[in-house]
Order: structure tokens, then C-alpha cells, then sequence
């Protein structure tokens, strides 16, 4: 379909599109602008012309709401936390928690981690270049650096938090002959009658 050379179909349809993109979009989440050149572009890709131009525009309009208010609940805002919207005190309490762990973890990275990453967390979003001059470091060793002190970071974390491990002997509970149990006095026993092997 060329609209460049149908104007008559342009000055019918711009105004009925601009009426059913501001009533979609507050719906959808969007600006009533990003449906209409949506809509726009899916007429132009459109082949052949479609027959009933007014009814096609209706649906797209609807369709492309769909697909916006699809996205939004796929998408989260830079710098936003799932769930954090209307979060109550124990979510904030929790969240202080975490940003005190992590800048804790920080603060113990070796050599000039803690001052990249630092940068790299500073409410400021400095570019690449900032923060490679700040840290009077080359721009492209800035990479490089910063995946190490990001793994050393990873590992720091995951040691903090990973299960405890059982102390002492352990005791198999589940009694299968030639599984093994603590007895009285913390001897290795086995369950084929055997005695405790520490005696």
C-alpha cells in the first residue's frame, strides 16, 4: 500500500488514529504518540491494503495496546526492584539489609575494586570514560577489571551465604544395610550388627 500517494486516506484515518490512540494508551501504559506511529507502520507493512481502512486501524490500535500492556509486565524499570512498588516496611528493612551486605562485601575487595566498583554502583551513572578517568586507569582495561573484582565479589557472596555444613560426624538416618551411624560416643557404626569401631 504506498499512503504517500493516497492523501485522502491519510487526512481520514490521522484524525480516527490520533481518537483511538489517546483512548488506548492510558490503559496500556504508553504515550498515545508510540501507538499511533506503531499502528502507522503496520499499515504501511501491510499487503495487501485492507479492505475496511477504519475497522483495520480500530483493531490495530487495540492490538498494539495488547502487545504494550504485554511488555510493560515483562519489563523492569531501570533501577527498580520486582515487588518493590507499594513494598511495606519489612521489604525496605530487607532491601537496607542487602544494600549494607553488599557494600559491606564491597568495601573487603582487594587492590582498587572497591574504588570501580564503587563508581560503577555511584547513584551519579558514570560513563566507561568517567570512571576510567577518575580511576586514572585506561578506558579499556576497565573491562577486564571489572569482570575479576565482579567474580571475586560473586564468590565473596555465595561463601557468605551457603548452607552450613554438618560438624563432627554425621549420622545417615534413613538405616539401609552398610549405611553408616554415630553411636553414643560418636564412633562411625555400621548396620550390619557391628560394633563401634572407635572401641
Amino acid at each position: 500500500m504506498d499512503l504517500l500517494k493516497d492523501s485522502d486516506l491519510l487526512d481520514e484515518l490521522g484524525p480516527l488514529l490520533s481518537a483511538e490512540a489517546a483512548a488506548e494508551a492510558p490503559g496500556a501504559g504508553v504515550e498515545a504518540a508510540d501507538l499511533e506511529q506503531a499502528v502507522w507502520v503496520r499499515l504501511l507493512e501491510h499487503d495487501p491494503a485492507p479492505a475496511e481502512p477504519a475497522r483495520w486501524l480500530r483493531r490495530a490500535v487495540r492490538a498494539e495496546a495488547r502487545l504494550a500492556r504485554r511488555r510493560a509486565r515483562r519489563e523492569i524499570p531501570y533501577g527498580g526492584r520486582p515487588g518493590s512498588a507499594g513494598a511495606g516496611p519489612e521489604d525496605a528493612l530487607l532491601h537496607g539489609e542487602e544494600n549494607r551486605a553488599l557494600r559491606s562485601a564491597v568495601a573487603r575487595l582487594p587492590g582498587r575494586c572497591p574504588e570501580l566498583m564503587g563508581a560503577l554502583l555511584s547513584p551519579r551513572d558514570l560513563t566507561y570514560r568517567e570512571i576510567a578517568g577518575e580511576l586514572g586507569i585506561s578506558q579499556g582495561s576497565l573491562g577486564p577489571v571489572r569482570s575479576r573484582c565482579l567474580g571475586c565479589l560473586r564468590r565473596m557472596l555465595a561463601s557468605e551465604v551457603a548452607a552450613p555444613r554438618l560438624r563432627g560426624r554425621e549420622r545417615w538416618t534413613n538405616g539401609l544395610p552398610g549405611e553408616r551411624e554415630a553411636c553414643a560416643h560418636g564412633h562411625e557404626r555400621d548396620h550390619f550388627g557391628g560394633s563401634c569401631r572407635g572401641h
